[in-house]
């Protein structure tokens, strides 16, 4: 049950938060150079001191959260998808796979980000 609310929740989370953010990258880059490097300066390096570095923390953690949240939502599909076909009702296949969600989208994020971070 907690994961189809967690599916529920990050589905929403991705629809709204996702999509603000992915707009204003998209209106940023279409926009030129200086209002790409305004939103970088924004949402990740806070290279303008005070609330811009406040800001930038924040959207690292956003941006974070919204890959674990795609993981998270893409997993949790993948298991509704598995369900609807007929497989893994019984208690102990279905519980396993509520733990491997979260695991592996946890792993997923964390090879993600070091693959973003650490190229």
């Amino acid at each position: 049950m907690l994961i189809s609310i967690m599916h529920r929740i990050t589905g929403n989370g991705l629809a709204f938060a996702g999509l603000g953010i992915l707009l204003w990258w998209i209106g940023a880059l279409a926009s030129g150079a200086e209002a790409y490097q305004s939103f970088l300066d924004w949402v990740w390096l806070g290279t303008g001191g005070g609330l811009q570095a406040v800001t930038a923390v924040l959207g690292k953690v956003v941006l974070i959260g919204l890959t674990w949240a795609f993981f998270q939502h893409a997993g949790s599909g993948i298991r509704h998808l598995i369900l609807d076909i007929g497989a893994g009702y019984e208690l102990t296949t279905n519980a396993l796979w509520s733990k491997l969600t979260i695991v592996i989208s946890i792993l997923l994020t964390v090879a993600f980000w070091a693959f973003v971070l650490l190229r």
